[in-house]
């Protein structure tokens, strides 16, 4: 695997390890904690109790409090001989006092590949928040969790996935962890947890959900149509958090142009925030509408020339991103028009001695190595980071009663042994790299009900709008399914949720979108 893609599919959540390290107590390999990957010979005695906590608990949302039973553990997955393959981790919440059968479910996870759903748990979903400060080193204990008056439970019931490697999550018995790292063996397993918890809990009538965030837009572009060709569960809706859904298009950093062009409303949009550009208009807007102009007609043409570029053309592209980014010309010239997301970062306020954050480009942090050309760490990990971590395990294993002695894995670096490969429906076939837009593409044509909503923000350097917007646009739907397509976006990063009128907005966007099919 090359290094651009390990640092590309890594996205946003395996850059914690240096705060939640060491990342198991058990089952890993030398690389990070944990036993070489390969089967458990001896099923009976390495096979661990699954976990199980169920609690009753209450969330204010609206002025409405909204009582609900809590189930938290690790659900046994089988191969088609019965054998015990893995514990599945995960958190179910549903309602008290209601048809189940009519109550619409969310089934939702993060990215990574190796990121539990602790984010989206304790960000947004859930019936409790971390008590953060946007934009600031949230580091000073103590750690808290808030009632979340911005969850979703008063619209759908919610069960938050922790894919194997992540969280409790565990290859047993005869399972091997690297059965469930790749991109197809993901979207199958996790299509398998899902059938197997809609029959456990008896939801088969009920509205299904998929929100997936970051490497989640992968992973829900193939489930959505993985549980529909292989389960016969059709979704009502897909929502896509930040996705990242085509290597080709969101990685700079690679021979390929595509992802440059993608890049510059965002890099704009982050020089706009921090006051740096030289195009300096009133509203962002304004700026995201310049920037993908000059994207499109002056920027996209010099790259694909190349050296048949003429000197003119190649100036008005370096006018244009000096005027656009705040970094010079020069440093443009010298970097042959074209920078990726690490050396903007270290690049855009070198002179102030800072770095701004990847995976939220509003947050701001002294650099370290003042003449290296790529930032050392990001701003926004140690920002949050340790105070998530915190307030998630003091509110699982206090307040919902999983008592266990393994670590909750936040982030692991799966994407070292994660196999990149992915077989598209159709005649594409087997794919070197994952594009699950395909797939998605698939499930809306053979599900035509089933609707799409995008929720991403504008300062995001990890999966930037750019991309998100190329995906939508390439989608081979017919025109008639457009329509089930909904576009949100926020003055915010990749955790949009952290600003607080993004929260705000994140909420009714969400609200709106699963009420509509009630």
């Amino acid at each position: 695997m090359t290094p651009v893609l390990q640092r590309s599919l890594l996205l946003p959540f395996a850059l914690l390890l240096a705060l939640s390290s060491p990342l198991y107590a058990d089952h890993h390999d030398d690389s990070h904690g944990e036993k070489p990957a390969g089967k458990h010979e001896s099923p009976a005695a390495d096979m661990p109790e699954p976990l199980h906590a169920e609690s009753s608990g209450s969330v204010r949302i609206d002025g409405r409090t909204i009582d609900y039973t809590a189930t938290a553990g690790t659900l046994v997955m089988k191969n088609d001989d019965g054998d015990p393959i893995a514990h599945f981790g995960y958190t179910a919440y549903t309602r008290d006092g209601v048809d189940k059968g009519e109550r619409p479910i969310l089934f939702a996870y993060n990215g990574g590949p190796g990121s539990a759903s602790m984010w989206l748990h304790m960000g947004i979903l859930g019936p409790k928040r971390a008590d953060v400060e946007d934009t600031a080193f949230t580091t000073n204990g103590p750690f808290r969790s808030v009632n979340n008056e911005f969850s979703i439970l008063d619209r759908a019931d919610l069960v938050m996935i922790d894919p194997v490697g992540t969280g409790f999550s565990r290859a047993v018995g005869k399972g091997d962890s690297k059965d469930f790292w790749g991109v197809d063996n993901d979207i199958r397993s996790v299509s398998d947890f899902i059938a197997r918890y809609v029959t456990e809990a008896g939801r088969w009538a009920s509205p299904k959900y998929l929100l997936g965030e970051s490497y989640g837009g992968i992973r829900s572009g193939g489930v959505s149509y993985d549980l529909l060709s292989r389960h016969s569960i059709a979704l009502e809706g897909v929502i896509l958090v930040s996705p990242y859904m085509d290597y080709i298009a969101g990685n700079a950093g690679t021979a390929n142009d595509l992802p440059y062009i993608n890049y510059i409303s965002t890099y704009a949009a982050t020089a706009w925030y921090h006051g740096v550009s030289e195009f300096r208009p009133d509203d962002l807007q304004t700026m995201l509408d310049e920037a993908e102009a000059f994207a499109m007609d002056t920027y996209a043409p010099v790259l694909m020339k190349g050296r048949r570029a003429t000197d003119e053309e190649r100036q008005a592209a370096l006018d244009g991103l000096q005027r656009l980014t705040g970094i010079s010309a020069d440093y443009w010239d010298r970097a042959n028009l074209r920078i990726d997301e690490s050396r903007f970062a270290k690049e855009l306020l070198r002179d102030q001695r800072k770095t701004v954050g990847r995976i939220d480009s509003r947050f701001v942090g002294d650099a370290l190595n003042h003449i290296g050309e790529r930032f050392s760490y990001d701003p926004f990990f140690p920002s949050v980071g340790p105070a998530f971590v915190a307030a998630f395990n003091d509110y699982y294993r206090e307040v919902l009663g999983v008592k266990t002695d393994m670590t909750y894995v936040t982030s692991a670096g799966l994407w070292r042994d994660w196999g990149q490969e992915h077989r598209h429906p159709g005649p594409v076939g087997m794919q070197p790299v994952g594009n699950t837009a395909v797939d998605l593409a698939y499930a809306m044509t053979q599900n035509p009900n089933m609707r799409l909503l995008i929720q991403q923000g504008y300062f995001d350097l990890a999966t930037p709008v750019g991309a998100t917007r190329y995906f939508l646009d390439h989608m081979e739907l017919p025109e008639s399914l457009r329509g089930n397509i909904t576009e949100a976006y926020y003055e915010a990063g990749h955790m949009m949720y952290l600003h607080k009128p993004s929260l705000e907005k994140y909420r009714r966007d969400l609200a709106a979108f699963i009420r509509a099919a009630d």
